[in-house]
């Protein structure tokens, strides 16, 4: 199992406009996205972060090239961030 993790800088003034991002692309993702098994969004005061799991590394690294994510994804999510986000991914031993 592998693991991406966005981190977002959303002002809260924001964050309603971007969980509704979130919710809008959950189940597309869950229900067409190779080796897409889960996807979560996490709140706390410093920023918002989407975890998201995948049967390996490489279905991840597949979706961040997607055009479910370069368009839909990160298009709806631009106007709402301050920063770039980090995105990482990891591999469960």
């Amino acid at each position: 199992m592998a693991y991406l993790q966005i981190t977002l800088q959303v002002d809260p003034a924001h964050r309603a406009a971007a969980a509704g991002v979130y919710e809008k692309y959950k189940q597309p993702f869950l229900g067409t996205v190779p080796g897409a098994l889960s996807k979560e969004l996490l709140v706390r005061d410093e920023d918002v972060q989407v975890l998201h799991g995948f049967r390996d590394v490489a279905d991840a690294q597949v979706y961040l090239t997607s055009e479910l994510f370069t368009r839909d994804v990160v298009g709806g999510l631009s106007p709402l961030l301050e920063s770039d986000p980090d995105v990482c991914v990891y591999d469960t031993v």
